[in-house]
C-alpha cells in the first residue's frame, strides 16, 4: 500500500509539471491581430483575413483580393509588439504571403555592480521573425499552407537565429461546419552567441610562462522554439437582416505548458460592423488572461478605392491589467 501511494504521489508530481520557460523565442507565442485576438485566440478555424499567417497559414486561400494587415499593440512592460503581413491570390496556382513580427523597447543604461548608475553605454533588446507563406485548395473543401520562417532574438551584443516551419490545413464540412488545425513554430534550438561570449582562457594554470589569454568563447545553452498545436471548430448563424453570428473554439497543446481551451464569438451586421466576444485559456490554473476580451471591428469601402477595415481588442492581463491592439486592413 505505501509503494502503490509513493508511486501514485510521483505521478501526480509529474503530471504537475510543465515546461513553462524552458523554450526560446517566446515572442512567437503572442498573438497577432485585433479581430482573432477578441475572439480569445480561438482562430485556427476561422482564419479568414490576413492574420491567418499567424494562426493557419492555409486560410489565407479564402482571400480572394490582394491584401495587407497591419497590428500593434503597446505589449507588456514598456514594450511593443508589431505584427504586419500581405496576401497576393494567384489563381489556380495558390495564395502567396509575407509577414513579420517584431517586439521592441526602449535603449536602456547599462549597469553593473561597479557601476549601478549605469557606465555610460545604452543597449537594447529585439525581436523578429520573417516569414514567406504558400497555400492552396486541394479540392473545394480542403485546404493546405506552410509558413517558412527566420527567426531572431538579440540583446546587446548578443543574438540568436533560426528557421522555423508553420503547417495548417483547413476543411469545410457540407454542414458548413469549419474544422481547422495547424502547428506552428516547428524548427530546431537557438542559442545566444556573439562578442559578449568572448574569454581569454588558460589552458593550463600551474604551467608557468605558457600563454594565459588564449582567445576562446563560451558556448551559450540551447532551448528549442514554442511549439504549438491548434486544433478548432467554427461556424456561421445567418440571422434575419443581414445580421451573422460566428461562433468558434479551438483546443491549444503548447510544448512548454499545460493544455489550454479558446471560445470566441463574432456578431456582424451588414457586414459593416462587428461585436466581439471571447475567452482564452480556459482551465489554465493562475493564467494571466483570465477574463474576457472584447472587440469591435468597422469595414468601409472607400468610393473607387481599396476597403478598409479597422479592428479594436481589449484584453485582460492580470496584475498587467487591460491590454489593447489596433490593427488596419486593406483590400485592393
Amino acid at each position: 500500500m505505501k509503494r502503490f501511494i509513493t508511486l501514485y504521489s510521483f505521478f501526480c508530481i509529474l503530471l504537475a509539471q510543465t515546461n513553462v520557460a524552458t523554450t526560446a523565442a517566446s515572442f512567437l507565442e503572442i498573438g497577432a491581430g485585433a479581430k482573432s485576438l477578441s475572439m480569445g485566440g480561438a482562430y485556427v478555424s476561422v482564419a479568414n483575413d490576413v492574420s491567418a499567417l499567424y494562426w493557419n497559414p492555409s486560410g489565407i486561400v479564402n482571400v480572394e483580393h490582394p491584401s495587407v494587415h497591419i497590428y500593434h499593440s503597446p505589449w507588456l512592460v514598456k514594450t511593443s509588439f508589431y505584427h504586419g503581413g500581405a496576401v497576393v491570390p494567384m489563381g489556380q496556382a495558390g495564395v502567396l504571403g509575407v509577414s513579420y513580427t517584431t517586439v521592441t523597447m526602449d535603449e536602456m543604461d547599462v549597469r553593473t555592480v561597479t557601476y549601478p548608475d549605469g557606465t555610460g553605454e545604452k543597449f537594447n533588446v529585439s525581436n523578429l521573425a520573417m516569414g514567406i507563406a504558400y497555400a492552396k485548395k486541394l479540392t473545394d473543401r480542403f485546404s493546405f499552407g506552410f509558413q517558412t520562417k527566420f527567426v531572431q532574438e538579440k540583446i546587446w551584443k548578443m543574438r540568436a537565429k533560426g528557421l522555423a516551419v508553420d503547417i495548417g490545413t483547413l476543411f469545410l464540412t457540407t454542414s458548413g461546419m469549419r474544422i481547422g488545425m495547424s502547428i506552428s513554430n516547428f524548427g530546431g534550438k537557438m542559442g545566444m552567441g556573439g562578442i559578449n561570449t568572448a574569454v581569454d582562457y588558460d589552458v593550463d594554470e600551474t604551467i608557468y610562462g605558457n600563454n594565459d589569454k588564449i582567445d576562446a568563447h563560451l558556448d551559450a545553452a540551447e532551448w528549442p522554439l514554442p511549439l504549438i498545436f491548434r486544433f478548432g471548430v467554427s461556424r456561421d448563424f445567418a440571422l434575419p437582416g443581414k445580421q451573422r453570428i460566428t461562433v468558434a473554439a479551438d483546443g491549444v497543446h503548447p510544448n512548454n505548458n499545460v493544455e489550454t481551451v479558446n471560445m470566441g464569438l463574432e456578431y456582424g451586421f451588414s457586414e459593416i460592423l462587428f461585436l466581439r466576444l471571447g475567452r482564452s485559456h480556459l482551465f489554465m490554473e493562475d493564467a494571466q488572461q483570465n477574463g474576457l476580451s472584447y472587440g469591435l471591428g468597422l469595414n468601409y469601402k472607400i468610393p473607387r478605392g481599396p476597403q478598409l477595415r479597422v479592428d479594436y481588442v481589449l484584453q485582460p492581463f492580470g496584475v498587467f491589467n487591460n491590454n489593447t491592439g489596433y490593427s488596419i486592413y486593406v483590400t485592393f
